[in-house]
């Protein structure tokens, strides 16, 4: 069964007001992740992958070794990626759980300084990848930052949180200022509740 591009959650335009802009959502969902989907399904036709579920395919994927920097890893993964990330956004504002807070805390010290963690780790990513909040092996909230389309699954961690550091996800509303977008994205944009729920 061919993987589909799910719809956003929220119009097109539901987060210009806080700095991610309809343009942006319009090529980023509507054309860079339709061509992971795209490519994938055309990837897994008489793969050994193909009927797996697209978590197993892209662990299957990465630990094959050789197989792990191809196009269908990459596809796949990246596909995986922002199927999340578009959920870990909300148009609404909304207070962070408390259960959540007092994770960040007791993790990072303090709220602020898990968001200056994960605002570093992301901007610190040479070239294109992702910033994540993961739970680890080990139960214990960690923030990594991944190349290109590896992800928390690679590892067995949960992605609780992952923000896009390619430049596609922040070229037109924030050009070369990736620092900028990561903070909005934290500020504005996250939406903790989902970040929670996936505790």
């Amino acid at each position: 069964m061919a993987f589909e591009l799910p719809d956003l959650p929220y119009a097109h335009d539901a987060l210009a007001s806080k700095g991610m802009s309809a343009e942006t959502l319009e090529y980023h969902h509507d054309i860079h992740h339709k061509a992971y989907v795209d490519n994938a399904n055309k990837l897994l036709i008489a793969s050994e992958y193909e009927g797996m579920s697209l978590e197993d395919a892209i662990t299957s994927t990465y630990q094959s070794g050789a197989v792990a920097q191809s196009g269908l890893f990459n596809n796949l993964s990246q596909l995986w990626n922002h199927n999340q990330f578009w959920e870990m956004m909300t148009p609404d504002t909304k207070a962070m759980p408390s259960e959540l807070e007092l994770a960040l805390a007791e993790s990072f010290g303090s709220v602020q300084k898990f968001k200056d963690e994960f605002a570093a780790a992301g901007a610190g990513q040479f070239g294109s990848g992702w910033a994540w909040l993961v739970k680890d092996t080990d139960g214990g909230l960690k923030i990594t930052k991944t190349e290109n389309g590896v992800n928390p699954l690679c590892f067995g961690q949960t992605a609780l949180l992952g923000c896009d550091v390619w430049e596609h996800s922040y070229y037109i509303d924030f050009r070369n200022k990736r620092p900028a977008y990561l903070t909005n994205f934290l500020d504005n944009l996250v939406n903790w509740e989902n970040v929670a729920g996936r505790m």
